[in-house]
């Protein structure tokens, strides 16, 4: 109780570490907690429940995965409300490409409690976007974009993701201290400041509108020599008279015009004449624009901060389907989001790698027994060939024989 009512007295606020969100899609009615969007003109695609092709535990890696190519999806959960003020906020889930996919969205997006799920789209608004996004090969990075003050703001640095067909783990981690962290399979891909890695606020510094560069401000490093002069001899034509042409011998200068004789290159051609570079000594370097403070800056404590975080969707496109999302989880303890994220899962992902190399190797060994299978019929085809010709030659001869 006294280290309450210290902690009260410094202004401290203790804030409980909880999970607000977590889906593994174990339970069989993990659809009745989702709700599929009906968004007029959009053409939505179904999700289904399976753990894919390869996996380190049937039931364990069991997800959501697209299933159907060229279509929109849109699936959300809402949970209890909570504010994220002084304390962290952390979003995981874990994405599977298994397709190889060429190009679609991967990522999912946060909400308030004012989403209307029936009818989310692509401009619903919404709090927070994040993970990967692929699409060709230009295009392989995860999104990181928040709301603020009722702007969409994308973060500034490229954050390269994940283009494999394993799952991977992404964890974004939102502190008050106005920093963030960006994890790829729990190891650190990216981090820094909220105000510094978005334009969140306007600059701190603008240049000075009443500052110009002074007229006699020279910022000119060399300059040409004044003492320097053009040779009496540089003058010279590009082109001269091919001095080997010979007029030729049937030229007629009646019939073809009077003879002139092709133009080459000139050797002493020497181009334009410039005066050699001197150090200038009144070079002052190059001028620098001052700054001054900027009036519209208003620093910003709180940029982290969303009064009510309240439900998470999927709002993608996909051409080519077959992306298994899982492991959904909103919180606020970072240490507790890792452990999670290592039981659900770092403790398939070997297995998971060791199931789909041994589907490569039987793959390999098929098409290697398929690629001997069909050169051996090609040779039985060669020896048929061959017995048809002896068939004809025996035939010629019997027929020879019979003509004697």
């Amino acid at each position: 109780m006294k280290i309450l009512a210290f902690l009260a007295l410094i202004g401290f606020v203790a804030v409980e570490s909880k999970v607000f969100f977590h889906e593994t899609f174990s339970s069989p009615d993990w659809d009745a907690k989702w709700v599929q969007s009906e968004h007029k003109g959009k053409e939505f695609g179904k999700f289904k429940l399976t753990p894919g092709k390869f996996y380190g535990d049937a039931e364990k890696d069991k997800g959501i995965q697209t299933s159907q190519d060229a279509r929109f999806y849109g699936l959300s959960s809402k949970f209890e409300p909570f504010s994220n003020k002084e304390s962290p906020l952390v979003i995981q889930f874990t994405v599977k490409h298994e397709q190889n996919i060429d190009c679609g969205g991967g990522y999912l997006k946060v909400f308030d409690c004012s989403l209307d799920q029936k009818d989310m789209h692509g401009e619903s608004p919404y709090l927070i976007m994040f993970g990967p996004d692929i699409c060709g090969p230009g295009t392989k990075k995860v999104h990181v974009i928040f709301n603020y003050k009722g702007k969409n703001h994308l973060i500034k640095k490229d954050i390269r993701c994940k283009d494999d067909v394993f799952t991977h783990l992404y964890t974004l981690i939102v502190n008050p201290d106005n920093t963030y962290e960006v994890l790829i399979d729990n190891e650190k891909a990216q981090s820094g400041e909220l105000e510094e890695d978005w334009d969140f606020l306007p600059p701190k510094k603008i240049k000075d509108p009443e500052a110009s560069k002074p007229s006699d401000w020279d910022d000119r490093p060399t300059i040409p020599d004044p003492e320097d002069t053009k040779p009496e001899d540089w003058d010279q034509p590009e082109h001269i008279p091919d001095p080997d042409a010979n007029k030729p011998e049937d030229w007629d200068d009646e019939m073809d015009g009077e003879w002139e004789p092709p133009m080459i290159d000139n050797p002493e051609y020497k181009g334009e004449w410039k005066p050699k570079q001197i150090d200038n000594p009144d070079y002052k370097g190059p001028w620098v624009h001052p700054e001054i403070d900027n009036p519209e800056y208003t620093p910003d404590s709180e940029i982290y901060k969303y009064e009510e975080v309240c439900a998470v969707g999927l709002d993608l496109w996909q051409v080519k389907s077959g992306t298994i999302f899982d492991n959904f989880l909103i919180g606020n303890d970072i240490e507790e989001a890792r452990k999670i994220g290592e039981e659900d899962w770092g403790s398939t992902k070997d297995a998971a790698k060791k199931m789909k190399d041994e589907q490569d190797e039987e793959e390999r060994k098929k098409a290697e027994e398929e690629a001997k299978a069909a050169g051996g019929d090609e040779e039985d085809d060669d020896d048929d060939e061959d017995l048809d010709d002896e068939d004809d030659d025996d035939l010629d001869n019997d027929l020879e024989h019979d003509e004697l």
